[in-house]
């Protein structure tokens, strides 16, 4: 069974950082393209970032130069750190988990098979 637990949200400033981690259980971690998306209150889920793994990397425009993806492997553990933050960034973060058997970053939310159940961010202006 699939696990993925996301934790490292909270309440910011705006300007301030937060990191969240997703740690999954269940898979074969380093096979698996990872992936973070947010869903804003009122709005449909997007994509944040993605991370393949061979490590490449794909952010959304809106958070490029902002935030940073990466994965550890041995903690079969994925992160989203998250510097400068604003007030739109605020939402319900969650990590998500592909079985697609590729070497690129995956961005589309209907390739994601294994969802995590969210972490909330908020900043405050």
């Amino acid at each position: 069974q699939v696990q993925l637990v996301e934790s490292g949200g909270g309440l910011v400033q705006a300007g301030g950082s937060l990191r969240l981690s997703c740690a999954a259980s269940g898979l074969t971690f380093s096979r698996s393209p990872m992936g973070w998306f947010r869903q804003p209150p009122g709005k449909e889920r997007e994509f944040v970032a993605a991370i393949s793994r061979t490590f490449s990397l794909n952010y959304a425009d809106s958070v490029k130069g902002r935030f940073t993806i990466s994965r550890d492997n041995a903690k079969n553990t994925a992160y989203l750190q998250m510097n400068n933050l604003k007030p739109e960034d605020t939402a319900v973060y969650y990590c998500a988990a592909s079985s697609i058997d590729t070497v690129v970053p995956v961005v589309s939310i209907a390739s994601y098979d294994y969802w995590g159940q969210g972490t909330q961010v908020t900043v405050s202006s």
